[in-house]
């Protein structure tokens, strides 16, 4: 088969386009930094040099392709006004549009858990439009959305606090559950998917479901830190926190309210009602990663 990649070789293209080579598929890759070339070649692929944010560039990559994986880059939050709907709708029309027009039959999308929602998931919100989007394609376009849980690597974000005040701190904790991923299975999923011309779907992808308590343990023990916690504060302690960090206000109030409904239960809800097999890498074969992070990392 021939399969577009976007997403350059990032966390989950990087696995995926290995998996989809080794198995004698024609890969390229588009990536946006032409000093990816050569490692790009290198692997095997070819390299698509331009941006997801041209739809005439993503159309001619498209064209001829038998399956095409699609992946909006992810919200930064150090940027100011952040709009996570635009964001994703933007990006999304593009995909869109150069799936029209390259006459693509086969599209796999990175989405998210707490797509099924258009409220109460902060930065992630642009997920359930972007979704809305796809599913508007033509009828002989067939779409799984991949929705994946929590990232494990989101957890290097709480280093700089673990070493400032020993612990953990958001507004989800505690015995909250979480849903972590890794991902190298995500990576599997989608080239399962790739390769199966199923009908329109959707598709959640996990590793490890445990509670917030259970991940500080885990964590912990990883770097030396046994009795590491994970606090349970509010949402103004959050907030304060965040901003202080150096957020701007309005992104902080968005990574607030994903944390809220992450409490809440709201982000995981339809996650429980479709559970998919756990993968195989687990938060302690993370945490070796994460041990390593955290002594380089500079207090």
């Amino acid at each position: 088969m021939k399969i577009v990649v976007t997403g350059s070789l990032g966390h989950i293209s990087k696995p995926l386009v290995q998996e989809l080579l080794k198995k004698g598929h024609h890969v390229i890759i588009i990536s946006s930094d032409i000093n990816k070339r050569k490692t790009i070649q290198d692997m095997g692929a070819v390299a698509a040099i331009g941006s997801v944010e041209d739809a005439i560039f993503l159309a001619e990559t498209f064209k001829g392709a038998d399956a095409v994986y699609t992946m909006v880059p992810p919200v930064n939050y150090m940027q100011q006004d952040l709009d996570p709907v635009q964001h994703f709708s933007r990006i999304g029309n593009n995909y869109a549009q150069a799936i029209r027009k390259a006459g693509i039959k086969r599209v796999v999308n990175l989405s998210s858990w707490g797509a099924h929602r258009d409220n109460g998931t902060g930065g992630i919100v642009g997920t359930y439009y972007l979704e809305k989007i796809i599913n508007e394609l033509p009828a002989v376009v067939n779409s799984t959305h991949i929705r994946p849980a929590s990232f494990y690597y989101n957890l290097y974000g709480f280093i700089p606090a673990i070493k400032k005040t020993g612990k953990i701190a958001a507004n989800y904790g505690a015995e909250d559950h979480t849903v972590l991923v890794a991902p190298e299975d995500i990576a599997a999923v989608v080239a399962e998917e790739l390769e199966n011309n199923t009908p329109r779907s959707f598709r959640y992808v996990s590793s490890e479901e445990l509670s917030c308590n259970e991940v500080a343990r885990i964590l912990g023990e990883a770097i030396g830190k046994p009795d590491l916690r994970w606090e349970l504060i509010t949402k103004e302690q959050a907030q304060q926190n965040l901003e202080a960090a150096g957020l701007p206000s309005s992104s902080a109030e968005l990574l607030v309210e994903l944390q809220e409904g992450h409490h809440k239960g709201l982000i995981a809800e339809d996650y429980y009602q479709h559970k998919p097999e756990l993968g195989r890498v687990k938060l302690k074969d993370f945490a070796k990663g994460f041990a390593l992070a955290y002594q380089k990392q500079v207090p």
